[in-house]
């Protein structure tokens, strides 16, 4: 029920052809890439997916981030404009529950986005690489892998868009938080957890050790949003 109201108040927003058109460029990144510059990866060694992801990951995050934190504005736009979000106060509905119905659909566009973006990796691979057995489970993977990790930048791009009225405001706190993960240090494990660092983390060449830390890094910031967001809304509520 909530996940469906959200998608109606996003209906002539733009969300979703946003995210589908932007998945679709996204994913365009690694063919061009290889189409262009083919020689540059085919010798080298290692699993295709591996090779791929080294290669093109990190601007593929940073646009899938970016996509999450103007989603997330574009949302809470609609709720701020013309008070819409006070006279929703009064309906027999905590506000929490709206937060967590965009969350959802936030999440279920994430989803997209990487269905689309590993597609086009599986393509590379499949067009450009000889792949073994093994290709299709380490896609899979790579894909579990690369969805766990974008939760907490999906919630902590709403949790900074609930909390400024202003779109322009959240939308330029959630840039500069883009910008600074990319600049943090992915060999400094406290560095790395940042919310919106988390998604330039891939499963190619990491070890066990890694992947679980980052696993439950991923669950424990995720929760501590969602309880910060309910407590920030209580104690708004409290203080009108």
């Amino acid at each position: 029920m909530k996940l469906s109201l959200e998608c109606k108040k996003v209906k002539r927003t733009g969300f979703v052809p946003i995210f589908l058109v932007g998945g679709l460029l996204v994913a365009a990144i690694p063919i061009v890439n290889m189409a262009v510059r083919s020689d540059m990866y085919t010798g080298l060694k290692g699993s295709p997916i591996k090779i791929l992801i080294d290669a093109n990951w990190q601007m593929m995050a940073m646009l899938n981030i970016l996509f999450f934190v103007l989603g997330a504005c574009l949302m809470y736009h609609g709720e701020y404009a013309d008070h819409a979000i006070e006279k929703m106060c009064v309906l027999p509905m905590k506000e929490q529950d709206m937060f967590f119905g965009k969350a959802v659909l936030l999440t279920v566009m994430g989803f997209i986005l990487l269905i689309f973006e590993m597609s086009g990796i599986l393509f590379c691979s499949i067009y450009w690489f000889e792949i073994s057995e093994s290709f299709v489970l380490e896609g899979l993977r790579s894909f579990g892998y690369a969805f766990a990790l974008l939760l907490p930048s999906v919630l902590f791009s709403l949790f900074i868009a609930s909390l400024c009225e202003n779109m322009w405001v959240s939308l330029g706190i959630g840039v500069i938080c883009v910008f600074l993960a990319t600049l943090l240090p992915t060999d400094q494990f406290l560095l790395s957890i940042f919310p919106f660092a988390m998604p330039f983390q891939t499963l190619a060449g990491a070890t066990r050790e890694v992947i679980q830390k980052m696993l439950l890094a991923s669950v424990l910031e995720s929760s501590i949003i969602m309880v910060a967001e309910i407590f920030i809304l209580r104690m708004r509520r409290s203080m009108e």
